[in-house]
């Protein structure tokens, strides 16, 4: 149908962009090249040069060697947003070595999964969460474990810093007993830097192993290439045309172990020289201090982050006027929170969508151009995409009509970790199947409306939970809401919503069926309502619908 949506592209950025076959640590060695002594992050007020980040990851690669850690090993990293985090994992990269990053907020059983689906030979974690990890490490294959310290940073926590100081004592033992060997990070200071780096093809050497957040099942671990991270990078960079090399400031409160903050926080932060402040947890009062303190001009979030600013009762004390860019992923942005956002910070607040397997992003509202409500906006540089019949997959859709969404470009995944018959579902003939239903319009923007698995089909109709969410959310009293199918002897399933009111309102049943029948077609009005406290969703704000249905 050709590429209509170029046309919408803000000026000056790019229909296509040359990828260089670089290795992704290339970054940062030419910014601490160009920028040697500027800041490259902020953690606690304390203040890391480009110059420092590289020489400690050099120094970090240097002390892998040490220990035998060879090309394509891999190092799992259970750390949240913390300066080791981004030292270990370009670190590691120099190494040669593919970079696993785990969620901390996964349980122990989950962790072992992944630790020995990965075939970590070494883990690199926070020592408060050793004690949580204890028997995954216990029962997983890696050789070594190097623990990184938070008492550092938090100095005034000294009953805390005692704590943490017998507990490592006992793990230490506990671990060494094992025959894994433990270190500190704090030795990799002593360290020479690394020589020479190892070289790796960037189209076929993998950089990380992403794994999918495993809302719908067992994760599977996306082998992302150092040439995919190095496409989105670019492309991401790109799509802020006026993004100032060496002068923004990012707020980098997206979780790092997970693929949107690695790439649209940590590493395009990285291939800009850009001044990086890290959060490790989202708390509303702190993030206002640092937006307002550090001058932040580019907010990558996602909408719960816009929303608890846009609710947040003394938002009006603090000066948000220096945050120009906003890039909202990982859920559905309402209207309502972009134009409030946007009222309040007067920054350019606008929808993307990605998945782990694209590394992450492949569309985007325009920065400055059309933004249409409800879209995830028009596909990034170099990147195709189109709507297929959902049953085959082989024929594109007309306007308008949904079907799955596919893609291609140079941040489209090498595959699935260990998954070869995986692989083929979702990689065909070059295109990527995302499993999201969507639809295109005239202009070329897209539209997600909603999982291929999450469809309900109410007698014979399709039903997209995002559509019914959308607009219970347009009622004044609803917080927050979730759709999902459930078994009906009568039409196959039927649609039961979850629905979190605003603090002091009343709602029942009758009144949200009566809402919906005026604003929802006859077959997509729920049969049953179910207020609750709150919507399980993962640590970016995905809707865990799979939790919901299992519910008693």
């Amino acid at each position: 149908m050709g590429k209509k949506w170029y046309k919408f592209y803000d000026k000056d950025v790019p229909q296509k962009i040359e990828i260089p076959e670089i290795p992704l640590y290339e970054f940062l060695l030419k910014s601490a090249k160009d920028y040697p002594y500027k800041t490259a992050c902020v953690f606690y007020d304390k203040k890391y040069s480009y110059k420092f980040i590289r020489d400690s990851a050099l120094k970090f690669s240097n002390f892998l060697k040490k220990l035998n850690f060879e090309k394509g090993d891999k190092l799992a990293l259970i750390l949240p947003n913390t300066p080791e985090f981004i030292i270990s994992y370009y670190g590691t990269l120099m190494k040669g070595g593919i970079c696993v990053q785990l969620n901390p907020l996964l349980s122990d059983r989950e962790i072992e999964i992944l630790l020995n689906d990965s075939e970590a030979r070494g883990v690199c974690i926070l020592d408060i969460l050793i004690p949580k990890f204890w028997n995954a490490i216990r029962n997983s294959k890696c050789k070594f474990v190097i623990i990184t310290e938070i008492k550092p940073y938090l100095p005034f926590l000294k009953k805390i810093g005692l704590v943490i100081l017998k507990i490592k004592k006992g793990v230490k033992d506990k671990i060494n007993k094992l025959g894994k060997k433990i270190y500190e990070f704090k030795d990799v200071k002593n360290e020479e830097l690394l020589k020479e780096l190892t070289e790796v093809n960037p189209r076929e050497d993998i950089a990380c192993l992403q794994y999918t957040g495993g809302t719908t099942g067992i994760p599977k671990g996306s082998m992302l290439t150092h040439y995919n991270l190095v496409a989105n990078t670019l492309q991401a960079s790109a799509w802020v045309s006026d993004l100032r090399k060496g002068e923004e400031v990012v707020m980098g409160v997206l979780p790092f172990f997970h693929v949107y903050g690695m790439s649209i926080a940590l590493n395009l932060s990285i291939a800009n020289a850009l001044t990086l402040i890290i959060v490790p947890k989202f708390h509303i009062k702190e993030v206002l201090e640092l937006l307002e303190k550090y001058k932040v001009t580019i907010f990558p979030g996602v909408p719960q982050m816009y929303q608890a600013i846009n609710s947040y009762e003394n938002v009006k004390k603090y000066n948000l006027k220096n945050i120009r860019v906003c890039i909202s992923g990982a859920a559905p942005l309402p209207a309502v929170v972009k134009e409030k956002f946007e009222k309040i910070t007067g920054a350019k607040l606008v929808e993307g969508y990605g998945l782990s397997e694209a590394s992450p992003v492949t569309h985007c509202n325009p920065i400055y151009g059309l933004n249409k409500k409800g879209s995830i906006g028009v596909p990034f540089p170099s990147t195709e995409a189109k709507i297929v019949d959902i049953e085959k997959g082989e024929k594109e859709m007309p306007v308008g009509e949904p079907g799955e969404l596919i893609i291609r470009g140079p941040q489209v995944m090498k595959g699935y970790w260990k998954r070869p018959e995986e692989t083929k579902k979702v990689l065909r003939n070059g295109w990527l199947y995302t499993g999201d239903i969507a639809k295109m319009d005239e202009d070329g923007y897209f539209y997600i409306l909603d999982r291929k698995k999450d469809l309900i089909i109410v007698s014979g109709f399709n039903v997209y939970p995002r559509n019914v969410e959308e607009v219970l959310l347009r009622h004044p009293a609803v917080k927050d809401v979730a759709c999902v199918g459930i078994p009906s002897e009568r039409t196959g399933e039927a649609v039961k919503v979850f629905i979190v009111l605003k603090e002091g309102e009343k709602l029942t049943k009758e009144e949200i069926v009566e809402f919906c029948k005026k604003n929802l077609a006859k077959y997509e009005v729920p049969q049953e309502v179910e207020f609750v406290e709150k919507i399980p969703k993962t640590i970016i704000g995905k809707v865990l619908r799979r939790v919901l249905r299992e519910r008693k």
